[in-house]
Protein backbone atom coordinates (compact mmCIF):
# COMPACT_ATOMS: atom_id res chain seq x y z
CA UNK A 1 0.00 0.00 0.00
CA UNK A 2 1.37 3.42 -0.91
CA UNK A 3 1.94 6.17 1.63
CA UNK A 4 -0.79 8.26 0.00
CA UNK A 5 -3.26 5.37 0.25
CA UNK A 6 -2.36 4.73 3.90
CA UNK A 7 -2.85 8.40 4.77
CA UNK A 8 -6.17 8.45 2.93
CA UNK A 9 -7.38 5.38 4.85
CA UNK A 10 -6.30 6.98 8.13
CA UNK A 11 -8.09 10.27 7.31
CA UNK A 12 -11.21 8.35 6.26
CA UNK A 13 -11.13 6.34 9.50
CA UNK A 14 -10.70 9.52 11.55
CA UNK A 15 -13.65 11.14 9.78
CA UNK A 16 -15.79 8.04 10.34
CA UNK A 17 -14.91 8.06 14.06
CA UNK A 18 -15.88 11.73 14.29
CA UNK A 19 -19.05 11.00 12.31
CA UNK A 20 -19.95 8.16 14.66
CA UNK A 21 -19.93 10.55 17.62
CA UNK A 22 -22.00 13.05 15.63
CA UNK A 23 -24.61 10.40 14.77
CA UNK A 24 -24.66 9.14 18.36
CA UNK A 25 -25.35 12.69 19.55
CA UNK A 26 -28.23 13.02 17.10
CA UNK A 27 -29.71 9.68 18.14
CA UNK A 28 -29.50 10.77 21.76
CA UNK A 29 -31.31 13.98 20.87
CA UNK A 30 -28.50 16.11 22.22
CA UNK A 31 -26.40 18.67 20.30
CA UNK A 32 -22.95 17.34 19.42
CA UNK A 33 -21.16 20.26 21.13
CA UNK A 34 -23.11 19.61 24.32
CA UNK A 35 -22.17 15.92 24.26
CA UNK A 36 -18.54 16.90 23.66
CA UNK A 37 -18.64 19.39 26.55
CA UNK A 38 -20.17 16.84 28.95
CA UNK A 39 -17.69 14.20 27.78
CA UNK A 40 -14.84 16.60 28.49
CA UNK A 41 -16.08 17.12 32.06
CA UNK A 42 -17.14 13.53 32.70
CA UNK A 43 -13.87 12.56 34.37
CA UNK A 44 -14.86 14.71 37.37
CA UNK A 45 -11.98 17.18 36.98
CA UNK A 46 -12.30 20.96 36.69
CA UNK A 47 -11.49 22.59 33.37
CA UNK A 48 -11.40 26.13 32.06
CA UNK A 49 -13.34 27.06 28.96
CA UNK A 50 -9.99 27.63 27.25
CA UNK A 51 -8.84 24.08 28.09
CA UNK A 52 -12.04 22.56 26.76
CA UNK A 53 -11.81 24.66 23.61
CA UNK A 54 -8.19 23.65 22.95
CA UNK A 55 -8.38 19.98 23.94
CA UNK A 56 -11.69 19.24 22.22
CA UNK A 57 -11.25 21.59 19.23
CA UNK A 58 -14.46 23.51 19.89
CA UNK A 59 -14.46 27.29 19.31
CA UNK A 60 -14.35 29.35 22.53
CA UNK A 61 -17.60 31.08 21.66
CA UNK A 62 -19.32 27.70 21.28
CA UNK A 63 -17.86 26.48 24.58
CA UNK A 64 -19.19 29.62 26.27
CA UNK A 65 -22.64 29.18 24.73
CA UNK A 66 -22.81 25.50 25.76
CA UNK A 67 -21.55 26.36 29.23
CA UNK A 68 -24.27 28.98 29.73
CA UNK A 69 -26.95 26.57 28.52
CA UNK A 70 -25.78 23.78 30.83
CA UNK A 71 -25.38 26.21 33.72
CA UNK A 72 -28.96 27.46 33.23
CA UNK A 73 -30.13 23.83 33.47
CA UNK A 74 -28.11 23.25 36.66
CA UNK A 75 -25.77 20.72 35.06
CA UNK A 76 -22.50 22.64 35.49
CA UNK A 77 -21.12 25.24 37.81
CA UNK A 78 -17.96 27.30 37.86
CA UNK A 79 -15.39 28.48 40.35
CA UNK A 80 -12.90 31.27 39.87
CA UNK A 81 -9.30 30.14 40.07
CA UNK A 82 -7.16 33.24 39.74
CA UNK A 83 -8.35 34.85 36.54
CA UNK A 84 -9.82 31.68 35.02
CA UNK A 85 -13.27 30.28 35.51
CA UNK A 86 -13.03 26.54 36.22
CA UNK A 87 -16.02 24.43 35.17
CA UNK A 88 -17.23 21.26 36.86
CA UNK A 89 -20.32 19.09 36.67
CA UNK A 90 -22.89 19.47 39.42
CA UNK A 91 -24.38 16.33 41.00
CA UNK A 92 -27.33 16.74 38.63
CA UNK A 93 -24.84 17.13 35.76
CA UNK A 94 -22.96 13.98 36.78
CA UNK A 95 -26.18 11.96 36.76
CA UNK A 96 -27.31 13.46 33.46
CA UNK A 97 -23.97 12.97 31.70
CA UNK A 98 -23.63 9.40 33.00
CA UNK A 99 -27.04 8.52 31.60
CA UNK A 100 -26.42 10.39 28.33
CA UNK A 101 -22.90 9.09 27.74
CA UNK A 102 -23.37 5.48 28.86
CA UNK A 103 -24.43 4.15 25.42
CA UNK A 104 -21.47 5.91 23.82
CA UNK A 105 -19.05 4.60 26.43
CA UNK A 106 -20.41 1.07 26.06
CA UNK A 107 -19.97 1.23 22.28
CA UNK A 108 -16.42 2.55 22.77
CA UNK A 109 -15.56 -0.31 25.14
CA UNK A 110 -16.89 -2.96 22.76
CA UNK A 111 -15.15 -1.38 19.76
CA UNK A 112 -11.86 -1.11 21.65
CA UNK A 113 -12.09 -4.68 22.94
CA UNK A 114 -12.62 -5.97 19.40
CA UNK A 115 -9.80 -3.78 18.10
CA UNK A 116 -7.37 -4.99 20.77
CA UNK A 117 -8.22 -8.59 19.95
CA UNK A 118 -6.62 -7.97 16.55
CA UNK A 119 -4.11 -5.26 17.41
CA UNK A 120 -2.09 -4.62 20.53
CA UNK A 121 -2.54 -1.61 22.80
CA UNK A 122 0.36 -0.08 20.87
CA UNK A 123 -2.39 0.89 18.42
CA UNK A 124 -3.50 3.63 20.85
CA UNK A 125 0.02 4.95 21.31
CA UNK A 126 0.60 4.89 17.56
CA UNK A 127 -2.55 6.94 16.88
CA UNK A 128 -1.55 9.46 19.52
CA UNK A 129 2.00 9.61 18.17
CA UNK A 130 0.75 10.21 14.63
CA UNK A 131 -1.58 13.00 15.86
CA UNK A 132 1.31 14.68 17.70
CA UNK A 133 3.61 14.47 14.67
CA UNK A 134 0.93 15.78 12.31
CA UNK A 135 0.22 18.73 14.63
CA UNK A 136 3.95 19.53 14.71
CA UNK A 137 4.31 19.35 10.95
CA UNK A 138 1.24 21.44 10.21
CA UNK A 139 2.27 24.10 12.73
CA UNK A 140 5.85 24.30 11.51
CA UNK A 141 5.25 24.36 7.77
CA UNK A 142 4.41 27.57 5.98
CA UNK A 143 1.41 27.52 3.68
CA UNK A 144 0.32 29.87 0.95
CA UNK A 145 -3.29 30.78 0.40
CA UNK A 146 -4.70 29.51 -2.86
Amino acid sequence: MTTDRMIRKLVEATNRIDGSYYLASRRLGCPENEVCFLYALSDGEKYSQKQISQEWLVPKTTVNTVFRSLEDRGLVTSETNGKEKMIILTEKGKEYSEKLLSPIREAEKVALKKTLESYSAVFIDACSYFADRLEEELKENKYEKH
